[in-house]
């Protein structure tokens, strides 16, 4: 009963009913009518403290006071969804931030497979059922969650923001179509705040559903949105570390560990590709704890300048040249026949455009860089090159890792990272009154908050990637553990290859 859509919820929520039935939902029963309707759209994301509010699924005569001064105060049902790809600890997220809000009076439902649902909802043709299109999460469900794997609602990468490009698109109705799908369902299912999981991709996604309720009317219900950062890519903007990083690191390092004995038993070469997207952040990581001989990412191409790149783009037979000089110095230096090099599969998106052809993409618009297949591609070139400079043949392996790390069991590090930003979930919506905010953690696990206008772009409503710092600390770290490269012979080795005269055919 692990997969998301087969486990059952204890006390099921009533399917959505038709839409005039939907003007007279109560608190328990979703058919039992209401004395009055208006108070059914009044605004429980207001920050003002103290004032008195009347949810639209609640009857006429529960009022609560959004103060966050305690249990009792603020009743709400809270939505959870998690998008994007897996990452160790995500379950830790998920049971702190639920048992916060149960253990204080609070309702908690987790949707299955992030947007999936949500984006094609409507109250008669697609309405969300339980245990098949959500889940009511209660205490005994949590019993043991934060140190499982995989992700107990589920995910996926539906984006219902994709025709969104710019902020007058969210007056467009046809472009916000599937946008106001997701209100309506969060609004006809009575959830007060949504709780986002995800990468950069999703916190736009989860402004998106923020900034689309600026146009409704006055009186319609607002959902406020608190969005917690997730990717084992470390790729984000307003927190130093995300859960899953260290347990990716951790297992991928192993890995190429394991790697290295093969090679050093063969005498071979394992060029390995690390999954990571467009920053360097995990194939620094595992490759500085895994021992690697040599890591190259996007932030080492423009870094290393003519050595790497021709024009605009990283340069196949620069970077095959540097590989072998890499091998050959090893071999005539420190009579070493083996090793491992890491590459960061960001640097696929370097090449140039005929090199990638027609390349797929993803519902976020990025390339699918697994498909591509760096490490095999760049292992073959540099079998070949190296034959043709020594003379001899060399068993050079290409290897993609980064899927294998996804679901491993959570590291101690992020099951507390996880767990803290789940609790920081409940305080920023029931303690601090937040909306729109990511919840970061720094220092000893400090529980602070970021705005979503501080970490998107304003005109074009994207996130912007954290990069490596090239020249900092960390960077530095892996040039200090790996084997120096002659830059100068490996200029000449290229500009040689660049006037070798053409060999013409027959």
């Amino acid at each position: 009963d692990g997969h998301p859509q087969t486990r059952k919820a204890d006390a099921p929520i009533k399917p959505s009913p038709h839409p005039l039935v939907l003007l007279f939902w109560g608190r328990r029963n979703p058919h039992q009518r209401t004395k009055t309707n208006n108070k059914r759209r009044q605004n429980l994301s207001s920050l003002e403290p103290n004032r008195t509010f009347t949810s639209r699924r609640r009857s006429s005569g529960d009022t609560f006071i959004m103060n966050g001064t305690g249990p009792a105060a603020n009743k709400l049902r809270v939505g959870l969804i998690f998008a994007g790809g897996p990452a160790p600890a995500a379950n830790s997220v998920i049971g702190a931030a639920a048992a916060a809000f149960l253990e204080n009076g609070h309702e908690v439902i987790g949707f299955f497979h992030g947007y999936s649902n949500l984006q094609d909802y409507h109250p008669v043709s697609h309405r969300l059922m339980p245990d098949k299109h959500y889940r009511v999460f209660h205490e005994k469900d949590l019993r043991g969650l934060r140190n499982s794997r995989g992700i107990v609602i589920g995910t996926a990468r539906a984006n219902p923001g994709k025709p969104i490009k710019a902020p007058e698109d969210l007056k467009d109705p046809v472009k916000t179509e599937k946008l106001r799908n997701v209100y309506n369902a969060l609004v006809d299912m009575g959830i007060d705040a949504l709780i986002s999981i995800g990468g950069d991709d999703t916190l736009k996604t989860a402004n998106l559903v923020l900034q689309f309720q600026t146009y409704l009317p006055e009186d319609a219900k607002r959902v406020r949105v608190i969005h917690l950062p997730k990717t084992i890519d470390n790729d984000y903007r307003g927190i130093d570390f995300t859960f899953g990083f260290f347990t990716a690191v951790d297992f991928m390092a192993k890995e190429i560990l394991n790697l290295r004995a093969d090679a050093l038993a063969t005498s071979g070469y394992f060029i390995i590709e690390s999954m990571g997207r467009k920053a360097g952040w995990l194939a620094y990581g595992a490759a500085i704890a895994g021992e690697a001989n040599l890591v190259l990412s996007v932030e080492d191409v423009d870094a290393l300048g003519d050595l790497l790149k021709t024009g605009d783009y990283l340069d196949m037979s620069k970077l095959t040249d540097y590989l072998v000089e890499l091998i050959v110095t090893r071999e005539t230096k420190n009579d070493k026949h083996y090793g491992t090099v890491v590459l960061a599969e960001g640097l696929a998106e370097m090449l140039p455009p005929d090199f990638l052809g027609t390349t797929s993409k993803d519902d976020h618009g990025h390339i699918s860089l697994g498909t591509v297949d760096l490490g095999k591609t760049v292992a073959q070139s540099v079998s070949a090159r190296y034959e043709e400079r020594v003379g001899r043949p060399k068993k050079i392996t290409g290897v993609q890792l980064g899927y294998e790390s996804r679901c491993s069991a959570p590291h101690a590090f992020d099951v507390m990272l996880g767990s803290q930003l789940g609790v920081g979930a409940y305080r920023a919506l029931v303690e601090d009154n937040k909306n729109g905010v990511l919840v970061s953690c720094g220092g000893q696990l400090d529980v602070n908050y970021v705005e979503f206008d501080k970490l998107i772009n304003a005109k074009t409503l994207v996130t912007e990637v954290r990069f490596v710092n090239p020249g900092s600390d960390f960077h530095r770290l892996a040039r200090f553990m790996e084997t120096r490269v002659d830059h100068e012979q490996v200029r000449i080795m290229s500009a040689r290859r660049e006037t070798a005269p053409v060999e013409k055919a027959d």
